[in-house]
């Protein structure tokens, strides 16, 4: 058979799975293509023996989809609802379903981010997509208007992860398991003249590393750290990929970074972390940038103060580790929040009753202690969580937003919850909220939802007016 035109596929859509042909006609199997989904694709061949599409088929999706829920928020009612959707002491500001923001067939939500309008006051939600980074204008959070697209890197495959951070009004976005996807980096203020949806183009890509797992940002100083690389370029062993991003639209690579007695290949592979200024009580490393890496077996905290001479500090591990995933600061930084990812689905300790929170004091950085483990009212795996005043903001898949109390640091009290993902409570499993983005002034919470879409929710426990 000749070369069969096929450019309506996604990249990634991979090798057919069963192709059929008779005479001028061939059915071609596509199991991978949209997301997943499956398509078949019904192709002609020309006089002159060229085979184009004619026709495609695809399955229907059975997965539950529910519809955009906009123009007035919905209080959590005396049924413990708030629309479709389970909750206590939270209410639904607005739901945009995956396919309001972009999305197409098979594509799914994962993280999320915030930033604000320096000059507007405009609050904007950046959420990403399996194919692609989304921007939603919520600063009417009960009508949230969708500004447009940018698409994954040319080339690159539909995945699973993607992540973003912001500095100087730029975000900075990797993918992982992308292949040649490298950091875009966007210029958010093209967004203030958008008056209908748009598909944007990256200001600039940067290619010194291929693929990524998180991207870390540190405002004050104007560095990025990409983790989890992989796939070609600078992996830096899985570890810290120092950027210099000062100058956002000419990133610099710094350096490596990599806690060589972590990880599970030992090189130091950290799958998100935290990076600050260093202002808590311990005086030895105060005014050094600090990170605290959630580094799959441990946790690693270094000194990353200079690039070019990156310290370890210290590092931790606990009982029944899985795998150390993502982790949190209290603003004080005396205790530092860590979720592991895998104990919950293995049933492995306190994890098997509840979704367990790890607390570690680092009030002295050279030797972290994990003072208790917090077990949750709900069974299902963590994913991320991020910490504001006294409160901790978990995303925590099939359960949806967890909202815990953190007056008393040593003992988190949940208080509030949203359910995004209805109806399997107790199995833990990989589906729901993906992550939250709590740090908008208004107080409005963005919560992406793997297969149902982006949800804006309001902590009712909260002083926030």
């Amino acid at each position: 058979m000749s070369a069969l035109a096929v450019g309506d596929l996604e990249p990634g859509a991979g090798l057919p799975g069963s192709i059929a042909t008779s005479g001028d006609a061939a059915v071609v199997g596509m199991p991978s293509d949209g997301g997943g989904g499956g398509t078949v694709l019904f192709l002609g061949r020309s006089p002159t023996g060229a085979w184009t599409v004619r026709n495609s088929l695809y399955p229907a999706s059975t997965a539950p989809t529910y519809a955009a829920v906009k123009g007035k928020e919905v209080a959590c009612g005396e049924s413990g609802k708030a629309g479709e959707f389970e909750c206590g002491n939270a209410s639904l500001q607005s739901f945009l379903p995956i396919s309001a923001i972009g999305g197409k067939r098979g594509t799914n939500m994962n993280d999320n981010w915030g930033w604000t309008d320096p000059v507007t006051k405009h609050e904007i939600a950046i959420l990403g997509r399996t194919d692609g980074t989304s921007f939603v204008d919520v600063t009417d959070p009960s009508n949230p208007r969708y500004l447009g697209d940018l698409p994954k890197t040319k080339g690159s495959p539909s995945s699973a992860w993607r992540d973003m951070k912001t500095y100087k009004d730029h975000v900075f976005i990797v993918s992982d398991n992308a292949g040649e996807h490298g950091m875009q980096v966007f210029d958010l203020t093209r967004l203030r003249k958008v008056t209908t949806p748009q598909t944007f183009s990256p200001d600039v890509t940067y290619d010194r590393i291929n693929s990524a797992h998180n991207i870390v940002s540190n405002e004050e100083t104007g560095f990025m750290y990409t983790v989890g690389n992989s796939g070609g370029g600078e992996t830096c062993g899985g570890g810290y990929h120092m950027i210099d991003v000062r100058d956002p639209k000419h990133p610099q690579f710094a350096g490596c970074f990599g806690d060589q007695n972590t990880g599970r290949a030992g090189t130091g592979y950290s799958h998100d972390a935290q990076c600050v200024v260093y202002r808590g009580p311990d005086e030895k490393y105060r005014g050094r940038e600090i990170c605290i890496g959630s580094n799959e077996t441990a946790i690693s905290i270094a000194d990353l103060t200079d690039k070019k001479n990156p310290v370890a500090i210290s590092r931790a591990s606990y009982p029944n580790v899985a795998y150390a995933h993502q982790g949190w600061l209290t603003e004080d930084q005396k205790y530092f929040y860590l979720d592991d990812e895998g104990d919950e689905s293995s049933g492995q300790g306190e994890a098997a009753k509840g979704t367990r929170t790890l607390v570690w004091d680092v009030s002295d950085l050279d030797d972290p202690v994990l003072v208790t483990e917090h077990v949750g009212v709900a069974k299902a795996i963590d994913h991320n969580l991020y910490v504001k005043g006294n409160r901790m903001y978990q995303a925590n898949y099939t359960s949806g937003l967890r909202i815990l109390d953190v007056t008393n640091p040593r003992d988190p009290r949940e208080v509030g919850f949203f359910d995004t993902h209805p109806g399997d409570d107790g199995k833990p499993s990989f589906a729901g909220a993906w992550s939250v983005y709590p740090y908008f002034k208004s107080g409005t919470i963005v919560v992406t939802s793997i297969g149902e879409g982006v949800f804006f929710v309001r902590d009712r426990t909260s002083t926030v007016p």
